[in-house]
Order: structure tokens, then sequence, then C-alpha cells
């Protein structure tokens, strides 16, 4: 007869099956963070930053631009751009133009283009257009469409929420510069995106092997590339300029691309940590993933990346009432970007400016002081 073996369980296992067990401390707090997200903030100390490494500038330079370019999970495309004019007119001292060109092999866009009449080459700006959450207009939020009445209304309630009611390529044209804008993947010629679909559309473009905000960062490199290519251009007087997401894409676009000679970016510029607080709209998710490169931020911090750019000329302004990117991490993050251009004796091509009283706009003083800035460094 075999034996039985009787095993003492614990007190607890023997408590009746009503008896509550303690609360379960949830994982997910407010916000969607994880329970332990200070945890992970405390390990990110941006081991690629200029701060840290140290040594020869332009050493770290190259060091840093590949780590931010493998991240991207863009393959190298020299697809030619095969440029085709579509339409082009005369209007009060430039022309404007529709261009449909090659943005990558997989993709061929129309772009909208305004050049000043009269001998060139002219200097350049490429213009990058936010977010917003409004999906029906980009290249139009910041040319002028004249070739959609549409398309035309929706620009200007735009251009008068955030630019006081002007266009700013129209503006730069009208001060001598050649413009381009392009749409990024969902917006105006290029729409079908909506609000809910974003987080979709990454994930779906991280399943096939590919990046949404990779994407984005190297259209735009292609499109800086594009323009000071093209006859009327200046290519050592290209600038790159944007508001709001077209400013995180104008500071990207200066740190991965030899082309882009000075840039303007206003309202998107933080650190990360100081980002990722209860409360700022980055929590929410489905925007950012136009602007987030997976495991970038176990090497750079955000003003790290822009600081890819130096000692080349920028100039980053943010509101004070700006509830996007409040001034603990607009400090910091100027902080940072000042020590970069300083290190290089290059101080004086650095603009930093926190506009008292403004919130998320770029307004008709703002367009004043920038414009007359990149005048300083591009019209030579």
């Amino acid at each position: 007869m075999k034996r039985r073996t009787f095993v003492a369980l614990p007190a607890a296992a023997l408590l009746p099956t009503d008896t509550a067990l303690p609360a379960a401390e949830p994982s997910v707090i407010e916000g969607n963070m994880p329970i332990f997200a200070d945890q992970l903030k405390a390990e990110l100390d941006f081991p690629l930053s200029w701060a840290h490494t140290g040594g020869d500038f332009r050493t770290w330079k190259r060091r840093a631009r590949a780590q931010v370019r493998e991240l991207l999970w863009q393959p190298e495309d020299r697809t030619p751009y095969d440029v085709e004019i579509v339409d082009d007119q005369p209007r009060d001292g430039y022309r404007r133009r529709q261009i449909l060109f090659n943005v990558t092999r997989h993709s061929r866009v129309r772009a909208t283009m305004l050049v000043p009449e009269g001998s060139g080459p002219f200097p350049a700006a490429l213009l990058l257009h936010d977010h917003g959450s409004k999906f029906d207009i980009g290249k139009e939020k910041l040319i002028e469409p004249w070739y959609d009445e549409t398309r035309r209304a929706s620009a200007q309630a735009w251009a008068a929420r955030y630019f006081e009611n002007r266009f700013v390529g129209n503006e730069l044209a009208a001060r001598g510069y050649a413009v381009l804008a392009v749409d990024a993947l969902g917006w105006g010629d290029r729409g079908g995106l909506t609000y809910e679909g974003q987080q979709a559309l990454a994930s779906n473009m991280f399943h096939l092997g590919s990046s949404l905000a990779g994407l984005l960062a190297y259209e735009d490199m292609r499109a800086a590339a594009l323009l000071a290519g093209l006859p009327e251009v200046d290519d050592r007087r290209v600038a790159a300029v944007g508001f709001s997401m077209g400013s995180y894409r104008a500071w990207q676009v200066a740190a991965l691309s030899r082309h882009i000679a000075a840039t303007v970016a206003v309202c998107w510029m933080t650190g990360v940590k100081e980002m990722m607080v209860t409360g700022n709209n980055t929590l929410r998710g489905a925007s950012a993933f136009h602007m987030v490169h997976p495991g970038l931020t176990r090497y750079l911090d955000i003003p790290d990346v822009a600081s890819i750019a130096a000692p080349n000329p920028m100039l980053v302004f943010n509101g004070e009432l700006d509830t996007l990117f409040p001034p603990a991490g607009v400090d910091v993050a100027y902080a940072k970007l000042r020590q970069v251009w300083n290190s290089q004796h290059a101080g004086d091509r650095l603009v930093t400016t926190l506009w008292p009283g403004l919130g998320h706009v770029f307004n008709r003083a703002m367009q004043e002081d920038a414009f007359a800035w990149l005048d300083r460094w591009l019209k030579r």
C-alpha cells in the first residue's frame, strides 16, 4: 500500500472563499503611463549627447547623426526626383507653381512652390507644415492655395488662427525667398488620415518594417535635397522653417541634412523628461507617432538631436503660455542648445526666445523677428 504525503498549506490558503483580498495596485496610471515611469525617466541619461561625449565636435556630429539615421528605419533612396511643373503663373513679384516629384521610390507627390521674379539663384526655405489634427490641408497651411477654393477657405481660417492672417510662405516669397511646401503622408493631397487612425497607421508601418516618424523625417530630407538642387535656388542658402510639428521637422531636417544652412523652429522644443508629465498632450499618444523614433531617447534628448545642426544658425521660439510645451521643459532644452553652440564659439548663431504672454502661435511680431534674423544669415 502506497503512503500518502500530506503538505501543510499556509494559513492564507485556508481562508474562507468569501474573505476579501487586498486590492491590487494599478500598473497603468493617469495619462496611460506605466507606474514605473519615474524609474524609466531616471534611466535616461542620454549618453550620446555632446555634453557627455565631448571630444572632436565633427566626430560627435557624425556619430549622433548616424544613430538618428539608423533609427528612422528608412533605407537609402536615390530615386530620381523627375520634377515636372504642372502649373506656373505670375503673382505680385513672384511665380506660383505646382510641381510633381518623386519624394521616395514609393510616392510621387504634388508640391507648391513660389519663386521670386528676376534672376536667381535665390535664398530658399523648405516650409514644414504643422499637425493640428487638421488633415484636409497640409502645404496649404503655409502657402495660400490658388488652385482650390475649398482648401483656400480652410487655409485662410488656419492662417487667421495661428499666423495672424498671414501665409508664411507668401510672405517669404515677397521678401525674395524661393519657398517649397510638401504634404506629409496623410495631409492634403495625400489625405485619408483621421485623428483616430494615426495610431493604427503607425502600428501598420511598424509591422511592415518601417516607421511613420522615420518616413516623415526621410521625406523632409529628400525635399531639402530637391529644393537645394533646383536651378532657381542657391544651394548654400536654404533654410528650414516650421511651426508646431513643423518646428520639430525643421530642426530635425537641419540635423540630418547637409542642405539646410539655417533653421527657424517655432513652438516645438522641450526636454523629453519634462514633456512626459501628466496632462501633457503627448501622453494622448496618437499624434505623437509622427514625432517619436523608437529607442532614440536611449541615446539623445530632444535638444541633443537639434544640436547636431550646430554651429549652423538656428532660431527657436516658444510661447510662455503654450500648454503643449511648459516653460520648465523649454528652459531645459534652451540651456542644452546654448551649451552646444557656445562650445563651438557660435553663440551668436543661436536665438532661443520664450515669448511672454503668447501661447501656441506664430504671430506677426514673431514672424518679423524671425524673418529679419533669416535675412541676416541668408541674404548676404
